[in-house]
């Protein structure tokens, strides 16, 4: 039977080695799914598939965003750029586990979606968690350097300035390549940055609104 609530669908991700880190599980459990989805998917909103948000954009499915969020392995007290907030959703789970005393930046370019996700995170009332309405496509510089930047729109190559924008130490996840794209997760060592890559995947692309 799908799940019918925000317990029932950790509990899901649980049995089905989605999710790991108890750290992780409490931010899922803390952040309910229903809370970021428009109204007319409230009944599926613990489904594990991606639903639509308006303006030809989509909440990913719980699966890929425990993933993400396993690889990214946030800790407290971090400063987190997420780029590709869309409503909200992983940008609240990220101002669970970074804290009081860490610090998010989630960008989105889409002025209507930007107002959604304002509202819907007014829930949680994170002060932890800025939401930027604009172009992320080449991170958010004014911040940088990050401890993690995770990115919710693939791009065909990873840009240079995520690399750059990223703290020696961090980590970043992100889609890359085309249809389906590989999920990467990108460490930066010293000396350079360590890659792995995980096939498979189908997210949006990311969009830039000024000239490369």
């Amino acid at each position: 039977m799908p799940a019918r609530t925000n317990d029932e669908m950790v509990q899901e991700l649980i049995a089905a080695g989605d999710l790991h880190n108890p750290t992780l599980i409490n931010a899922f459990r803390a952040v309910d799914r229903a809370d970021f989805v428009l109204p007319e998917q409230w009944e599926l909103a613990y489904r594990n598939y991606p639903l639509p948000i308006g303006e030809g954009q989509t909440i990913s499915q719980p699966a890929t965003v425990a993933l993400m969020l396993e690889l990214l392995s946030v800790e407290v007290g971090m400063k987190v750029l997420e780029v590709g907030a869309g409503s909200g959703y992983v940008a609240a789970l990220l101002a669970k586990l970074v804290g009081e005393h860490g610090m998010v930046f989630a960008l989105e370019r889409l002025p209507e979606l930007a107002e959604q996700a304002k509202g819907n995170l007014a829930r949680y009332g994170w002060p932890q968690l800025k939401l930027v309405c604009g172009d992320g496509s080449r991170g958010y510089s004014t911040q940088a350097p990050y401890d993690r930047i995770i990115v919710s729109a693939a791009a065909a190559e990873l840009p240079d300035e995520f690399k750059g924008q990223l703290a020696v130490g961090g980590r970043l996840v992100a889609p890359v390549g085309g249809y389906p794209q590989d999920l990467v997760l990108l460490e930066r060592v010293s000396g350079g940055f360590r890659e792995q890559r995980f096939p498979g995947f189908i997210f949006v692309p990311l969009v830039s609104e000024s000239p490369a």
